[in-house]
């Protein structure tokens, strides 16, 4: 270990049952242990997505198998679970909206899928360099709920906040929305058989191949600095000297801020969730006012048809950003959702973020992953830390293959 290095990335590896101190172990129903691949935050990625392209970048995904996520839901007030409208097909047979508001969603989504910024008659009076969202949703006479699941479930927003401002990344977010779910049917988002804990297995092989160094299990005991920079890590008597650091903010305490909280519960069921059709894997997002929220509560399912549960298994899970002293109690609108559950995991985790960016000590810490089930906001955090640590944004033009062309 004491050699020197360019880069050192401090990670995480833990098991379900050791992570929320249960001792008891899986119930023989549940098949055998190695049937089982839980994510503690199960996170789904866009299919034109950036992470996407950041992972064909770094030819990873040679070593990754991803299949499709069936379904794609929001939640309605009154108990009611929806597909996703992405299309002006499903627009107008959707059972979210009155037949007047359908026709009038089916002419928004035909303005973003026709919009072209170099194409005025496509524009219709809309300058998306200065329109807000909120004066977009008026021209199309949108109404409350429909912009709730248009900013939530299909632009992927957490807050209402978008609505006032500049509308052109709301309209991209859609785009992208419809987009992804054109390349593969059911819905847009994607995951990797057996579980994300194939995405450091693949950049561990990966790794080898260019000369890196996996060291597992290895504790990482102190960040060594000197005059302020980062110089090594050291793990009992060894250290790994290096130029520069990434990590979670687990490593360095005290170089973090505590920004809010998150209430995640794992869920282990027998049966898919209901109103689903049956779906093997799906997501429902819960939009804030739809329950009386400030933020989102989100679901996501996978099961045994990704290969992360033994055979007629599911694993959900339910997650929000706190808002009460009670955050188990906040999360009962999506565990209502789920029918019978045979094991729940409940944790609340701290919501961190760096105090710098990173570039004096070269310490360059991520944020906590928040409640969201998609990948979106996690790769933007990417992007940040590959500019604070590069000097430059990456140039997504040197991604010049699909997913589909990596696995020909």
């Amino acid at each position: 270990m004491d050699e020197e290095y360019d880069v050192i990335v401090l990670g995480t590896g833990l098991k379900i049952y050791t992570h929320f101190n249960r001792t008891e172990g899986i119930k023989e129903t549940m098949g055998r242990g190695r049937d089982w691949n839980v994510d503690l935050i199960p996170k789904f990625l866009m299919a034109n997505g950036k992470l996407v392209s950041l992972l064909i970048h770094t030819g990873v995904t040679r070593y990754l198998e991803f299949k499709s996520v069936e379904g794609s839901y929001v939640y309605k007030q009154g108990g009611h679970v929806h597909k996703v409208p992405a299309n002006e097909k499903e627009a107008l047979s959707t059972s979210l909206m009155g037949m007047f508001e359908k026709r009038r969603f089916r002419k928004f989504l035909i303005f973003v899928q026709e919009y072209d910024e170099n194409n005025p008659s496509t524009h219709q009076g809309i300058n998306v360099k200065t329109w807000t969202m909120k004066q977009v949703y008026e021209k199309f006479g949108l109404d409350q709920n429909t912009a709730d699941f248009t900013g939530h479930a299909l632009a992927l927003h957490r807050d209402d906040e978008y609505q006032n401002q500049i509308c052109e990344d709301t309209l991209k977010r859609i785009r992208l929305y419809s987009d992804s779910l054109a390349r593969y049917g059911k819905s847009p988002y994607l995951y990797p058989l057996y579980g994300l804990g194939e995405l450091p297995q693949g950049f561990a092989r990966l790794s080898a191949i260019y000369g890196g160094t996996y060291m597992l299990d290895k504790p990482s005991d102190e960040i060594v600095m000197e005059n302020g920079k980062v110089v090594g890590v050291r793990s009992g008597e060894e250290t790994a000297r290096c130029k520069m650091v990434v990590c979670d903010p687990s490593y360095v305490t005290d170089k973090v801020k505590k920004v809010g909280q998150v209430a995640r519960c794992i869920c282990l069921m027998n049966h898919p969730v209901p109103n689903t059709k049956d779906s093997l894997s799906c997501q429902i997002i819960i939009p804030q006012h739809q329950v009386g929220r400030h933020a989102d509560i989100y679901v996501a399912a996978v099961s045994y048809s990704h290969q992360v549960a033994s055979k007629g298994w599911f694993i959900a899970m339910v997650s929000t950003t706190v808002e009460t002293s009670n955050p188990e109690a906040e999360l009962k609108p999506g565990l209502d959702l789920l029918g019978p559950i045979e094991e729940k995991f409940f944790s609340v985790s701290d919501l961190l973020e760096p105090v710098d960016d990173g570039k004096e000590s070269q310490v360059f810490v991520s944020a906590s992953f928040d409640a969201s089930t998609h990948f979106e906001t996690t790769c933007l955090d990417v992007l940040d830390i590959y500019k604070r640590a590069m000097g430059e944004d990456f140039d997504f033009t040197k991604v010049k293959h699909t997913l589909e062309e990596e696995h020909e």
